[in-house]
């Protein structure tokens, strides 16, 4: 598959570890008359994992986390039943390792968003592998897992920076649009701009250390579940894609795979 550029130069993006939902538990004894025992209702809960080609599916993604605000937002993805794709830099996952370790337990998926959120493309080829061999070890101490989606600082990328997530073994992450969240800091703004760009199997920009927008998300959810969305991570969306370490999705222009 070619990923030749038009361009070497940075491309501006086109502006949820993957952790499938839990298999049904196996069957277990009746528990006593009037009463569930703890795996019953945790087998009541249980879900097949949601199939995006037959429903909307959209995937809410978290960037420069883990932020000062994550646990209140965890709290609210976790109250309405929602997954989301949190890309983490390094630096913070070191500071905030219990969010971190949460995510993982709560279901969401981790990316890698470097450890500093150096321009990659300004960048030489020992200063990326670090950026992101460091990052990819933090999340592994703090969670035991490690991240299988790269999304370059600014989603920003080269050819240089495809060929070593393909060392990495790591497809680029981008986005289809963004909340804008960062430039407007308002509540209504964000939630405003992200229902405008939401679509069906599209990946949203948001970030978490934007306090107006874990302020908004309860409402913001509850929308969006009204309109039929599931919102399920990034690895959801993009399975039929068949990404293969070094590919871009979505694809920046001047992109060819």
């Amino acid at each position: 598959m070619s990923r030749q550029l038009s361009s070497l130069l940075a491309i501006a993006a086109v502006c949820v570890t993957l952790a499938p939902a839990p298999a049904i538990a196996e069957a277990t004894p009746a528990p006593a008359q009037g009463a569930k025992s703890t795996a019953a209702k945790k087998t009541a809960k249980a879900k097949k994992p949601v199939n995006c080609s037959q429903v909307k599916c959209l995937a809410l993604t978290f960037d420069d986390g883990p932020g000062k605000y994550a646990g209140k937002l965890l709290d609210t993805l976790k109250k309405y039943d929602a997954k989301a794709t949190f890309f983490l830099e390094g630096q913070y996952v070191k500071a905030r390792p219990q969010f971190v370790k949460r995510m993982v337990a709560e279901g969401h998926e981790l990316g890698n968003h470097s450890y500093s959120h150096p321009d990659f493309t300004k960048s030489d080829g020992a200063k990326i592998r670090d950026e992101i061999k460091k990052t990819q070890d933090a999340v592994k101490k703090a969670a035991g897992v490690e991240p299988k989606l790269l999304r370059p600082p600014y989603g920003l990328t080269d050819l240089q920076v495809s060929d070593i997530a393909t060392e990495f073994g790591m497809p680029i992450i981008l986005w289809t649009a963004g909340s804008k969240d960062w430039s407007s800091k308002n509540v209504k703004a964000i939630q405003k701009q992200t229902l405008a760009v939401a679509e069906q199997n599209g990946i949203i920009l948001m970030h978490d250390w934007v306090k107006q927008t874990v302020d908004g998300m309860p409402a913001l959810i509850k929308t969006l579940k009204n309109k039929g969305y599931h919102l399920v991570t990034v690895s959801e969306v993009i399975k039929d894609q068949k990404l293969e370490p070094g590919d871009a999705f979505p694809l920046p222009e001047g992109w060819e795979q």
